[in-house]
């Protein structure tokens, strides 16, 4: 995924791609499944996905799918973290 492309544009390809595999009789495991989507992500991504990784024994694709589109709806409703940062930032000089 390039940054900029909507999560759920990438996420649908991505079980496309799931859905061809196992056509052709290739089987990936939910855990395999669910690491596979967080590193396709972009860069921006890399909290979220190191979050994920190390917070939990086991990884599932529906959680790590549910976490992602929580994610994306909030910077939406929100702004992107960076849009809050820049404006936290600002919010700290006018203060000095």
């Amino acid at each position: 995924m390039n940054e900029g492309e909507f999560l759920k544009d990438h996420i649908s390809q991505f079980i496309t791609l799931l859905n061809y595999l196992n056509n052709v009789e290739v089987q990936i495991n939910n855990e395999d499944q669910a690491m596979l989507l967080l590193c396709s992500l972009p860069p921006s991504y890399k909290s979220l996905r190191e979050t994920l990784i190390y917070s939990r024994d086991k990884l599932s694709f529906e959680d790590v799918k549910g976490h992602l589109l929580s994610k994306d709806k909030l910077d939406n409703e929100f702004g992107s973290d960076s849009k809050a940062d820049r404006q936290a930032s600002a919010l700290v000089e006018s203060k000095k």
